[in-house]
């Protein structure tokens, strides 16, 4: 039985992880929670699943629910805070697989702790690999641990690479649906508002990934992520647009051959195959996790462009250069997008403010876990005065 630490498990992803493991209840135990501060949901998650330990973000969310817990008569959900309560949930010694799911780079040093600690890492929280790509690696590789991406289209890939060896690999193509905008005159694009990007036609997801899926820098990252995971050049990792998003990935080999994964769009289909992994678990129509491939009658793909998504431009750049470059992308671009959210910037201003920065970074790799963290605040704080000279000119 695989024994489970869900990091974010307030989240879409997490609520998905525990979708699953509420169907195959023989095969996944729930051990450990890490909640952030959705209080309500995290209380009535300990009230479902009776968790060993679970964390929140801070000490007096973890004081309220404590004492909401006291009140509902349960003692014996041991209640921590902070990164390193959330350290501590990823670690436990009876936790066998970790599922790595917290938004951004708050996320980092617990699934370090964790990959360190010899736990698989089921990763969908691609800021890890796009910040600390380089020593979440290697620690995996001194440890012994699997790293199996949750991603869609990265687990796509993992499928694909099931029927040939890396050799044989001569790139990989991975689909986005193009966001809201992929037909938007680019004359509009500086008007575009926060509630109009915020409508994914496909997917539905967390407010962050929605704006990161608009100006495809979702897809940027998905780049870096892949070829980390993948050991690829950033040059033998395409992207497509593809509209109807049925196609998750594709790998293309040496031979002319190309592999693709088709599935429906839910998140719980690559979070199973993770949780399985190395098997395959039948599903049932209980589940609404199977295709039916009579309905499919076109599949589109083109090439985007980037004039209309520089910050898929922006993300090849920063894969070039490596070291912090990669660090400061990902950095100014959760500034960037929060003050678009904000009403601050404009749609356009997420790129502009994320350029800026990453020309202001110096290419020089990080060491440690700490040198990530102090690279990221810095490019944060350069993001953000990038944003204040913005909003000066924007005054005058």
């Amino acid at each position: 039985m695989k024994k489970l630490a869900i990091l974010g498990s307030t989240g879409s992803i997490g609520h998905s992880t525990l979708s699953i493991c509420e169907s195959f209840p023989d095969r996944y135990q729930v051990i450990s929670l890490a909640a952030g501060t959705n209080i309500d949901s995290a209380f009535a998650q300990c009230l479902r699943w009776r968790p060993k330990v679970i964390s929140l973000a801070t000490e007096a969310l973890a004081a309220t629910l404590l004492t909401r817990l006291k009140a509902a008569g349960i003692t014996s959900i041991e209640v921590v805070h902070g990164t390193a309560g959330t350290i501590h949930v990823a670690t436990l010694p009876e936790v066998n697989f970790v599922v790595s799911a917290i938004v951004g780079v708050a996320g980092l040093e617990a699934t370090y702790a964790a990959v360190c600690a010899g736990k698989t890492i089921g990763l969908a929280n691609k800021e890890c690999l796009v910040a600390a790509g380089e020593l979440i690696l290697a620690a995996a590789k001194q440890h012994n641990v699997a790293l199996l991406p949750i991603d869609s289209e990265h687990n796509a890939v993992h499928q694909c690479l099931r029927g040939g060896t890396a050799a044989e690999v001569k790139q990989i193509w991975l689909t986005a649906s193009g966001g809201p905008f992929r037909n938007t005159p680019l004359t509009e694009f500086e008007n575009i508002t926060p509630q109009q990007a915020l409508k994914h036609p496909t997917w539905v997801m967390g407010q962050r990934i929605t704006i990161d899926s608009a100006t495809m820098m979702n897809k940027g990252f998905e780049v870096i992520e892949a070829c980390r995971l993948f050991n690829l050049p950033a040059a033998r990792v395409r992207t497509t647009i593809h509209p109807q998003s049925t196609v998750h990935s594709l790998v293309e080999f040496v031979d002319g051959s190309i592999l693709a994964q088709i599935s429906v769009t839910d998140m719980r289909l690559p979070i199973l195959y993770a949780l399985a992994y190395p098997e395959r678990v039948a599903v049932t129509e209980k589940e609404s996790l199977t295709f039916d491939l009579t309905t499919l009658s076109q599949l589109d793909f083109s090439q985007p462009d980037l004039t209309r998504f520089p910050c898929l431009r922006l993300a090849y750049e920063a894969a070039e250069a490596g070291g912090n470059a990669c660090i400061a992308l990902n950095a100014a671009d959760e500034i960037a997008v929060a003050a678009f959210l904000e009403g601050r910037i404009s749609f356009l201003g997420i790129p502009r403010t994320i350029e800026t920065v990453l020309q202001l970074t110096s290419g020089q790799s990080p060491a440690s876990i700490l040198d990530v963290l102090d690279a990221d605040l810095a490019a944060r704080a350069s993001a953000r005065e990038v944003i204040a000279r913005q909003l000066t000119g924007a005054q005058r």
